[in-house]
């Protein structure tokens, strides 16, 4: 079925990596919402095709699923590279970044 997280609805994720810079940074520990449809404009926890789960702005619907960005195009994979998502593999929505509470 899944993990507790998953069943209940609610989770957490912790990012990493530089790809969703400035907006999320590495070590930010996100509250997210499985089984949330994803809303043009938000972030969204997604597995990208052969390289696991990561955090990514939603920009649009296509046929094939959802297009993924990343707000730092330095750094990172998104849909510009694996194409649109398909909704079997948006794994939750960001609700918001809940650690750390603020930043400098």
């Amino acid at each position: 079925m899944g993990t507790d997280e998953e069943r209940k609805g609610w989770g957490t994720a912790r990012v990493s990596g530089d790809s969703m810079r400035p907006t999320y940074r590495p070590g930010d520990l996100l509250l997210i919402r499985y089984r949330a449809r994803p809303r043009v404009g938000r972030a969204a926890v997604v597995r990208l095709p052969d390289r696991g789960l990561a955090v990514k702005r939603v920009t649009r619907r296509e046929p094939e699923g959802w297009w993924v960005e990343r707000d730092n195009p330095a750094a990172g994979v998104d849909s510009w590279l694996v194409g649109a998502i398909p909704d079997r593999d948006v794994v939750a929505v960001v609700v918001g970044r809940i650690w750390p509470i603020f930043r400098r």
